[in-house]
Order: C-alpha cells, then sequence, then structure tokens
C-alpha cells in the first residue's frame, strides 16, 4: 500500500488543491508514483463538488502544475483510515483535523510549512480575499514546503529519489 498524504485547507479550492499539485509533479519527477499517492481535502462543506478558484488555477499554471481537474471535498473517516500524512496549510484547520482524527490514529498531522525551513512563518496563509499575486506567493511557499516534506517522507521511510 502507498504512503498515502492528504493536504487540507479550508475550503478545498485554493491551498490544498495547489498543494496536491506541486506534490504529485515532485512525487513523479522522483521516479515514486507506485510509492507515494496525494490527494487533498477541505474542513468546510461549502465547496463540495466545486473546481479549485480560478486564480489558483492559474497561478498554478504559471508554475507548470495543472489543478483544474480537481474538485473540492471534505475531510472525512477514510481520508484518517488511509492517510500516513495529514498536512494542514494553516493552525485553524490543523486544529480541526487533530480534534477530527480517530482515536489511536497512528498517522502524522502537520502543518506543511512545519517540514521545511520557515524563517518563522507556520501558515500558508489563505489567498482567497487577496490580490491575484497573493496565490503566487503561497504557490512559491507550497513549493519550498513540499521539497522539504518528500525528502523527509523518503527519509521516513528509506526511499531513494530518483535523479
Amino acid at each position: 500500500m502507498p504512503i498515502h498524504v492528504v493536504f487540507v485547507c479550508l475550503g478545498n479550492i485554493c491551498r490544498s488543491p495547489a498543494a496536491q499539485g506541486v506534490f504529485e509533479q515532485l512525487v513523479h519527477a522522483a521516479g515514486l508514483d507506485e510509492l507515494i499517492s496525494v490527494d487533498s481535502c477541505g474542513t468546510a462543506a461549502f465547496n463540495i463538488g466545486k473546481s479549485p478558484d480560478g486564480r489558483s488555477v492559474g497561478a498554478a499554471l504559471r508554475r507548470g502544475y495543472r489543478i483544474d481537474h480537481q474538485i473540492a471535498r471534505q475531510i472525512d473517516d477514510a481520508d484518517y483510515a488511509r492517510a500516513n500524512y495529514v498536512v494542514a496549510m494553516d493552525r485553524m484547520n490543523l486544529t480541526n483535523v487533530t480534534a477530527w482524527a480517530p482515536r489511536g490514529y497512528l498517522g502524522e498531522i502537520k502543518l506543511l510549512m512545519d517540514y521545511c525551513g520557515h524563517a518563522g512563518n507556520t501558515q500558508i496563509p489563505d489567498p482567497y480575499y487577496g490580490e491575484d499575486s497573493a496565490f503566487d506567493q503561497v504557490i512559491a511557499q507550497i513549493e519550498i514546503a513540499s521539497q522539504g516534506l518528500l525528502h523527509y517522507i523518503c527519509e521516513k521511510h528509506g526511499l531513494a529519489l530518483a535523479h
């Protein structure tokens, strides 16, 4: 069974789909598609069934990531049953996914920025109400943190990165 990572934000239309797209591409480039699976979801239900925000799609595309095929959904018990890593974008969502975790959950629940040298910035800010440039900044943060997460997973599970 592959190592499973699920990224979580509030509505699953901006940050977590972008993180899923970035991380999927890193996993693919590392030749680890068969060993690591990736998904995303939100803690809130209000965007279920929607596509990612167009500004997030555009920012991701400018950096070479396709996320337009994703559909928003809310985290559920199956995510905990499957995920080795539940990775939240900010403290509010971290609090929720930690509180909702079933008793005995053995996976890791952390902030995405915890996997990199974040220089004190532990959260990926929600760009939804900001300028379009905020989406580009979020992608850049996700890229750095995702590289750290991939290295962490490879080290923890004894996986070799393809060159």
